[in-house]
């Protein structure tokens, strides 16, 4: 059986109970591959019944899920881990056509998720509690770990299975049970990727699709204990503030706009190598990319010349061919990237490299790599996650100023120095 095959079987589908079955809905989002425009399948607004019924399904498993000893959930979950890398070729390619990131990459995250399965199994296995020492004479003092019951994974398109594998793995090691609501980009893939999840009991770890409506509803209903969100600002506010009113636990990670600082004692050749492959990786779809570059005056232009012949090197094209960079995920998405540009370039930026759309594609969802000098701490790309493949370079005095403005950001997930002073 081919990917598209696997398409074709799981389109509109929704995993429940430990079976793919046909979502009930008459509401669908079209998929659509990136890199050629073709329709690969649909996406099943899954109804309010159906998610009631896996919230059900998911409280019942658990409790059986619980009831084991730590072992052998701890033995079932190398099993989920096994069917993963077995499955890798296929989950990689599925992801490739989907969401469009290079075919080498999403072989990757597969490996990624296989090991989170892997640490969590072993981290649930032996750490239950632990034994403290006694405040009075002849008292006993412990701590157990126990689940919160059902957990609900709701997902963004860049790392879909890496993302649901650490947060799906933490939860299941814990002893609770599982409800992924994938991103409507992402959808075919993790309903495949559900598919190594069936070593553990039926209903333990389950997949509703959708878009909003879908992740609003688990979000809001009174059954779910958990809620773990990785995607935009606005909608993990929204979630927060749910989640705050319910008293229900939450683990939301939401965008980052991540400073990379270039002194004049780092090695140009790999900092501009290192400043490539962040800006560009997953066509610049990553939380943890970097999006400001701050270059001391001295090495300024010496930096944006390697990087730009780094940049140039880099293939695009279908992730399925030899490429280093893929399309955007969606055309919404390269019509809001283009915006950012368009923008940047309006407020002062100037455009070194790329700027556009490769010449030599008709079709699909291409941009080029994109180096842009003369920014400023002010400019709205500076200030907000750009996610899309472009590198703005801000000239800075001294690392004391580099060190201010990257600190100057309402973001906090990484940042980068590229430097050998061990001061710095």
């Amino acid at each position: 059986m081919t990917v598209l095959d696997d398409f074709r079987r799981l389109t509109g589908n929704i995993f429940l109970g430990g079976h793919t079955r046909r979502s009930l809905s008459t509401e669908a989002l079209d998929v659509i591959d990136p890199a050629t425009e073709d329709k690969l399948g649909e996406v099943a607004e899954t109804t309010e019944a159906e998610i009631d019924e896996a919230i059900a399904i998911g409280h019942t498993a658990q409790k059986k899920w619980w009831a084991m000893s730590g072992l052998e959930r701890s033995e079932i979950m190398h099993e989920v881990a096994n069917r993963m890398h077995h499955m890798r070729p296929r989950l990689a390619e599925a992801m490739t056509r989907e969401m469009g990131k290079p075919y080498k990459e999403s072989a990757d995250e597969v490996e990624w998720s296989v090991s989170a399965i892997r640490y969590n199994a072993e981290v649930g296995r032996s750490d239950a509690g632990r034994v403290m020492g006694n405040e009075i004479q002849g008292h006993l003092n412990y701590t157990l770990k126990l689940p919160l019951g059902v957990v609900v994974s709701i997902q963004t398109f860049n790392y879909p299975l890496t993302l649901l594998a650490w947060q799906s793995g933490a939860a299941l090691a814990a002893g609770n049970a599982v409800i992924c609501k994938p991103s409507e980009h992402t959808t075919l893939t993790s309903l495949l990727f559900a598919e190594a999840y069936e070593p553990l009991p039926e209903g333990l770890f389950q997949v509703v699709t959708g878009a909003g409506n879908a992740g609003r509803y688990l979000v809001e209903h009174k059954d779910t204990n958990m809620i773990a969100f990785t995607g935009s600002v606005p909608t993990g506010q929204a979630i927060g503030e749910t989640c705050g009113r319910m008293l229900k636990r939450s683990l939301i990670e939401t965008s980052g706009n991540d400073p990379f600082i270039i002194m004049p004692s780092a090695d140009l050749d790999i900092t501009a190598r290192a400043a490539a492959f962040s800006a560009f990786m997953n066509c610049g779809q990553i939380c943890v990319s970097a999006e400001r570059f701050y270059v001391h005056e001295d090495i300024h232009d010496e930096f944006i010349a390697k990087l730009i012949a780094n940049a140039k090197g880099i293939r695009i094209g279908n992730g399925l061919g030899k490429v280093d960079m893929g399309p955007m995920v969606s055309e919404k998405e390269r019509t809001r990237y283009e915006t950012v540009l368009e923008n940047a370039i309006g407020q002062g930026a100037n455009v070194m490299l790329g700027g556009g759309r490769p010449a030599q594609f008709n079709q699909g969802w291409f941009v080029e790599p994109t180096v842009l000098s003369d920014c400023h701490q002010g400019m709205d790309i500076f200030n907000n996650e750009s996610f899309g493949p472009v590198a703005p370079i801000c000239r800075v005095k001294s690392f004391e100023e580099g060190i201010e403005f990257a600190n100057d950001s309402r973001f906090g997930l990484g940042a980068n120095i590229y430097t050998r002073d061990l001061r710095e």
